[in-house]
């Protein structure tokens, strides 16, 4: 059997004595070529330009429809808001406290669709360590509020 999108097919035929199953023969899928375009967008980061872009924080790349952060901190930052932008943190390094929802304190458009603040009132408060993922969805304040130094993650920005 090729590798080329091979499958099985199962048919169901309802019979007056019952449900007849049959098994087909492999079922040969149709496989269409890889534009070259597709190639062309593809973007590689070799690791000593990653290091690099945690040293001080750096945006990798910037796709419009969704950005790739290297992301450091060092300290507590302000609260924040993306009205466009859901964010997907996975941490690679130290600890932090962050608090999702409430409400941002002193709230300020800082740029278009971002809105920043000194900290949140109410929220819920989770514990950040090496591993975890986390999604803030568009609109929902969050704020790093304590930062085991360095705190090194990913932030995947999708718009």
């Amino acid at each position: 059997m090729s590798a080329r999108g091979a499958g099985v097919a199962i048919v169901f035929a309802v019979t007056g004595l019952g449900l007849a199953i049959a098994l087909l023969t492999p079922v040969l899928l149709p496989v269409h070529a890889v534009a070259e375009t597709t190639v062309d967008r593809v973007r590689y980061f070799p690791s000593a330009d990653v290091q690099a872009a945690f040293d001080h924080g750096a945006v990798l790349l910037d796709a419009g429809s969704f950005m790739v952060h290297a992301s450091r901190r060092d300290a507590a930052g302000m609260a924040e808001v993306h009205l466009k932008d859901t964010d997907i943190v996975h941490v690679l390094h130290g600890g932090a406290t962050i608090v999702t929802g409430g409400t941002v304190v002193g709230g300020k458009p800082t740029a278009q669709d971002e809105v920043r603040g000194a900290s949140i009132d109410g929220g819920v408060t989770r514990r950040l360590a090496e591993g975890d993922v986390l999604v803030v969805p568009r609109g929902v304040p969050h704020w790093f509020r304590d930062v085991s130094a360095p705190f090194l993650y990913y932030v995947v920005k999708v718009r």
